[in-house]
C-alpha cells in the first residue's frame, strides 16, 4: 500500500517542504512505502531552495482518482488464437473461470472466449448434432488431444475441414456410407478390425486412428504408407478418442469479437458504470496498442485502491489535489483554520496554530527523538521562513522561533541569509505571467455556499506593479467566471514594507462590502495586511457575511 504525502494545489514553498520533510520522517520511522508528492508545479523560489539543499522535486500527481489500473488482475490468463480449445478448457477448468481473453502471438486482444461458447460445441442442439462431426483443425491438433501416436504417414499442421467417423456398423454397410463421404476429409475412428481398415485405407481416407491401444498389423501399416493414409493409434477407447478429437478446434473459430474493454487509465468509476450494463463475464484491459495488460471482473471493482493519502498544509477538499476523496486520508497536518473536513474512520489530525506545517513536522521529528537529516532540516527552514516572511508575519509563534533557531543550528545556514536569498529570486510579476501569478499559490475557499479564490505573491517592493495591474485584474476575473465564484482575489504583498495591495474581481454586492482604501477600480490598500491566513482571510469572511445578511 502505497501512502502519498501531498500539499494543496498551486503549491507554495511550505506545502512543498512540509511534504518532503513529513515522508522523510514516516520513513525514518518505520513506513518505507510512503513517498512526497505535488499536485501543482513549482516555482522560481522553491527551485531553488530544491537545488540549495540538493533535493529533487516531489513527484507531480495531478488526479488520484481511482483507475482500472489500480484494482485489476495484472497476472492475466490469456489464451492464444491459434491454441487448440482443448488447452483453454483446462486453463478455464484450472483456474475456475468463465472464460479467457484471446490474444494473437503479439499480445494484441482478439477477443474473448467464453465457457459457454466452448459448451455449445462440444454439445450443440439436437438438431444440429450431425455439424458436430465437422472439425477444422489440423491432424497434428487433434491427435495430441487424444495423446494418440503417429504409425504411418505424416500429420498435417494446417488447420482445415474434417469430418469424424466412426465405424460401428457391419462391414456391408461401412462402403456405402463412407462413399457419401467422397468430397470430404474423413478420420476414421476404428478398433481391432484389420478388413475396415483395409477397406478405409483402399478408399483413401485422409486418416485412420486406431482405438483401444489395440495392435495394429503391419500388412496394415504398409498399406497406409503406400497409400499416402495417416495412421494413428489412440490409447482411448472410441468415444472417449472421439471426443477430445473435438477439443481440437482453435480458439480463433470461437472468439467473440464485439466486447467491451477499459483502457487501464479509465476512470474506475466511469469504467463501473458501463459494466454494470454488460452481461460480460471478464473485461480486457488494455495500453495504447490495445495490447492485453490486464483483465477485470466485476468482483474487482470493491477492491481498496492500494494507496492512501497524508494532506500537509490544507484540511479542505477544495483545495486538495484532484480525486482525493474517492482516496482514504489517514493523516492530516495543518495550520489552517478548520475546513468542515470529515473522514468515515478516526485519523491522525494535527491542526497547530503556528505559523507553517513545516514548523509541525519538525515538531513530529523532536516528539519522536527522531534527529532531523540535514537536508531536511534546511527545506524545514525555508518553508517556516516563507509562510511567515522570515518571523515578521502575524501568524508566527514562540514555537516557531525556537524552532528556526534549532533547524538553523542542523542545516549550518543562518535565518537571514536564507530569507535574503529565497525573496531575492525572482519578483513573480516579472518571471511569471498573469494566469501564472494569479494560480500558482491559489485556494478555493467555500463558505456559507458561497465559492471564493484568494491567492498571494510576495515582492521585495511594488516598483513592478502598475506595468502588470490592468492584466492581472482581467485574469482575476477570467477566473472567476471560469470556476463560477463570487469574487477571486490576489494579495500582492511587499515583504520590505509590510503592506500590501488587494486585487479583487467580483459580484457587485461583494466588493461593495470591502471598507479598505480603494487606491482604483478593483484595489484597495491594506497596510500591515501581509498574512492571507490570519488577516486577510478572516476579514473576506466578514465580508462574506455581510453581503449575505445584506
Amino acid at each position: 500500500m502505497q501512502t502519498i504525502v501531498i500539499g494543496h494545489r498551486n503549491p507554495d514553498m511550505d506545502s512543498i517542504c512540509s511534504a518532503i520533510g513529513y515522508a522523510e520522517f514516516k520513513r525514518l520511522t518505520g513506513h518505507p512505502e510512503v513517498v512526497a508528492a505535488r499536485c501543482g508545479n513549482t516555482n522560481e523560489r522553491i527551485d531553488y531552495v530544491l537545488r540549495k539543499f540538493g533535493h529533487p522535486a516531489p513527484m507531480l500527481v495531478t488526479d488520484l482518482s481511482p483507475k482500472v489500473c489500480d484494482v485489476m488482475q495484472s497476472k492475466v490468463i490469456s489464451v492464444q488464437a491459434d491454441s487448440p480449445v482443448y488447452d483453454a478448457i483446462h486453463l478455464i477448468d484450472q483456474k475456475g473461470l468463465r472464460g479467457l481473453p484471446v490474444v494473437d502471438g503479439g499480445n494484441l486482444c482478439l477477443g474473448l472466449l467464453s465457457a459457454f461458447k466452448i459448451t455449445q460445441h462440444l454439445f450443440p442442439a439436437r438438431d444440429e448434432a450431425n455439424a458436430a462431426r465437422l472439425v477444422t483443425a489440423a491432424v497434428a491438433d487433434i491427435v495430441e488431444t487424444f495423446g494418440g501416436t503417429l504409425v504411418a504417414g505424416t500429420l498435417q499442421t494446417d488447420p482445415c475441414e474434417h469430418l469424424l467417423m466412426v465405424c460401428a456398423m457391419a462391414q456391408d454397410s461401412f462402403i456405402p456410407r463412407l462413399r457419401r463421404y467422397t468430397d470430404r476429409s474423413v478420420i476414421l475412428f476404428v478398433g481391432d478390425r484389420p478388413h475396415i481398415q483395409e477397406m478405409a485405407i483402399e478408399e483413401n481416407v485422409r486418416a485412420i486412428v486406431v482405438t483401444g491401444g489395440l495392435g495394429i498389423s503391419d500388412g496394415v501399416r504398409e498399406a497406409a504408407a503406400k497409400a499416402g493414409v495417416t495412421l494413428i493409434a489412440s490409447p482411448h477407447d472410441t468415444a472417449t478418442t472421439v471426443l477430445l478429437s473435438r477439443g481440437a478446434v482453435r480458439v480463433e473459430r470461437m472468439i467473440q469479437t464485439e466486447y467491451v474493454s477499459f483502457h487501464s487509465e479509465t476512470p474506475l468509476e466511469d469504467a463501473r458504470q458501463v459494466a454494470a450494463q454488460s452481461g460480460q463475464f471478464v473485461f480486457p484491459v488494455l495500453n495504447d496498442g490495445n495490447c492485453l495488460v490486464g483483465i477485470l471482473s466485476k468482483s474487482d471493482f470493491i477492491k481498496p485502491v492500494p494507496r492512501q493519502l497524508i494532506l500537509v498544509d490544507h484540511n479542505e477538499l477544495t483545495q486538495a489535489v484532484r480525486g482525493a476523496a474517492e482516496v482514504p486520508i489517514i493523516e492530516i497536518l495543518d495550520h489552517h483554520k478548520l475546513g468542515g473536513f470529515a473522514s468515515h474512520t478516526p485519523i491522525h489530525f494535527w491542526n497547530n496554530p503556528v505559523g507553517s506545517t513545516s514548523s509541525i513536522v519538525a515538531l513530529c521529528f523532536q516528539n519522536a527523538g527522531e534527529p532531523i537529516p540535514k537536508t531536511i532540516a534546511g527545506l524545514l527552514m525555508a518553508g517556516l521562513i516563507s509562510d511567515t516572511l522570515n518571523l515578521s508575519s502575524p501568524t508566527t509563534t514562540a514555537t516557531d522561533r525556537r524552532l528556526l533557531e534549532h533547524l538553523s543550528a542542523i542545516a549550518e545556514v543562518a535565518p537571514g541569509q536564507l530569507a535574503a536569498e529565497i525573496f531575492a529570486v525572482g519578483s513573480p510579476l516579472l518571471t511569471m505571467t498573469p494566469k501564472q501569478a494569479v494560480g500558482a499559490d491559489s485556494k478555493v475557499y467555500v463558505e456559507n455556499g458561497y465559492r471564493f479564490s484568494v491567492a498571494q505573491i510576495e515582492e521585495l517592493s511594488f516598483a513592478h506593479f502598475a506595468e502588470k495591474r490592468d492584466a492581472l485584474l482581467e485574469e482575476l476575473e477570467a477566473q472567476r467566471l471560469e470556476k463560477k465564484l463570487v469574487f477571486s482575489a490576489l494579495l500582492v504583498t511587499d515583504i520590505n514594507e509590510q503592506t500590501s495591495l488587494l486585487l479583487v474581481r467580483g459580484e457587485d454586492a461583494f466588493l461593495g462590502t470591502i471598507d479598505y482604501p480603494e487606491t482604483s477600480p478593483f484595489i484597495w490598500e491594506l497596510a500591515g495586511v501581509v498574512s492571507r491566513k490570519k488577516q486577510l482571510l478572516p476579514y473576506l469572511l466578514q465580508c462574506v457575511a455581510r453581503r449575505k445578511s445584506g
